[in-house]
């Protein structure tokens, strides 16, 4: 077993470009995987220069103090550097509203990453063994994961949230290997009580689901590894055919959607299911909220107007489309009352709905050209005095188009346009601040799409407002 680790973490060392400092980091808990990893590295023959990290979560007592006691002596007898930080799990755990394997997680890989960068280790080495990949395999199809979620665990990742190496170089070996290498070199190791417990999800599988697999398979954990390498794989030919087809299906969103997806491009690609999961994955989307968008689209159902929601995204289904923006942006979707107006008393730069405006005022002259870029609004200042209103359109309103002598809805010109709901909750109107009640939804302009014919620069005019849109 030890030929095979130090094969292992010198191939993994090979592949690592950036591998230039001398020692490494390896994350020892006191269990009997990270002790074998620990002993592993001590026994090398080419010695690999290491320092040992050692988290005390704080969980279990004087057992964790126990686990602390052991990877000390065990650091003082090999004469290894040994870095050791206790954590409020718990409290971690609840002022962030995350599990508690969650908490220890972010916490240990936090501070194996500060190590790294105070002291310059090359890498970091956790202990994590073909059992523990399998169990991964299980926990992932459980949830929903996708091809990519059937690969297992990489012998070379990095540090989540970071460029720091991160290897596994006991992936390749059973627990089974592990016990007999450890039993042979009467090495110690402290077992975790909780590891008995199938309070937890992995270890439910652990102790109930794998038995029952072993009475099938014997070899169970090896024929998993096995398979994860043909799902790393075939994940690799299924990416390289997404990112092919992702480009058809497309669309030019309109900030600040992140994202857009044009339904019939979609489902004219024969696998467009898959193709949906690739593209909203990366936005959180779980495979419960895809199951139903997967159903909606499929169905002869309407679909528009139909929201769905992932932790920090949003998608909006269209007749023609689905969009994907942020979740901050979620309070232009919600109409706003009738106080949730902007007025504007004059020439300067106005935030408003989540878009900005510049205002400017100039003289009127004579063959002034009228035709501005697209965004861009140009009014006669006496039809449009300060101070005048910014709002978000509402249902009724109307104008007269410039040219035209009859009346025309804002929500037929947004028909016009093919406005998806976002565009239209994010449109800002325009109103004069004189206006009667009764006219209150004969509105002045479009802000960055059309005008008033009333509004309309004329031969007698003197001063023109120019609104354009940014």
């Amino acid at each position: 077993m030890q030929k095979r680790f130090s094969e292992a973490l010198n191939e993994l060392r090979g592949l690592i470009k950036e591998w230039s400092a001398p020692s490494v980091l390896i994350a020892v808990s006191g269990g009997i995987d990270s002790m074998c990893m620990a002993e592993l590295f001590a026994s090398m023959e080419q010695s690999l220069p290491f320092a040992v990290a050692h988290c005390n979560f704080r969980l279990r007592g004087e057992e964790s103090d126990g686990d602390e006691a052991l990877v000390r002596k065990w650091a003082q007898e090999h004469n290894v550097i040994l870095h050791i930080k206790s954590f409020d799990t718990q409290e971690y755990a609840a002022s962030n509203g995350i599990s508690i394997e969650m908490a220890a997680r972010d916490l240990r890989y936090g501070w194996f990453a500060d190590l790294c960068r105070e002291y310059g280790y090359a890498a970091v080495a956790v202990a994590h063994n073909a059992n523990d990949n399998a169990e991964t395999l299980i926990l992932n199809m459980l949830r929903g994961s996708g091809l990519s979620g059937l690969t297992g665990m990489s012998s070379l990742s990095v540090v989540p949230g970071t460029s720091i190496p991160l290897v596994r170089p006991l992936l390749g070996c059973t627990r089974k290997q592990i016990e007999g290498y450890m039993f042979s070199h009467k090495a110690e190791y402290r077992d975790d009580s909780t590891n008995a417990s199938s309070e937890y999800k992995r270890n439910r599988i652990r102790n109930e689901v794998f038995p029952v697999f072993e009475t099938v398979n014997p070899s169970f954990v090896r024929t998993l590894n096995r398979e994860m390498g043909y799902f790393s794989e075939a994940e690799d030919i299924v990416t390289e055919w997404c990112q092919m087809q992702t480009e058809s299906v497309l669309t030019d969103a309109q900030a600040p959607a992140l994202v857009g997806i044009s339904l019939p491009s979609l489902l004219a690609v024969r696998h467009w299911r898959y193709l949906l999961y690739h593209i909203l994955e990366p936005y959180g989307f779980n495979s419960s909220v895809l199951a139903s968008l997967e159903d909606l689209l499929s169905s002869e159902r309407t679909s528009s107007g139909k929201r769905f929601e992932s932790p920090e995204y949003i998608l909006l289904v269209e007749r023609e489309q689905m969009v994907v923006f942020p979740k901050e942006e979620k309070a232009v979707l919600s109409p706003l009352s009738e106080e949730d107006i902007m007025i504007v008393s004059g020439a300067g730069l106005y935030s408003f709905n989540g878009r900005k405006l510049q205002v400017e005022v100039f003289p009127y002259k004579e063959n002034m050209p009228l035709k501005q870029p697209e965004g861009v609004l140009v009014m006669d200042a006496d039809r449009l005095p300060f101070p005048f209103i910014l709002r978000q359109w509402r249902t009724g309103d109307w104008f007269v188009p410039l040219g035209m002598r009859g009346k025309k809805k804002v929500s037929d010109l947004f028909a016009d346009l093919k406005y998806d709901t976002f565009r239209k909750k994010s449109a800002i109107v325009i109103v004069d601040s004189a206006e009667d009640d009764s006219d209150a939804r004969h509105i002045s302009a479009v802000a960055g799409v059309r005008i008033d014919d009333r509004c309309k620069v004329v031969s007698c005019t003197r001063n023109i407002v120019r609104i354009s849109l940014i």
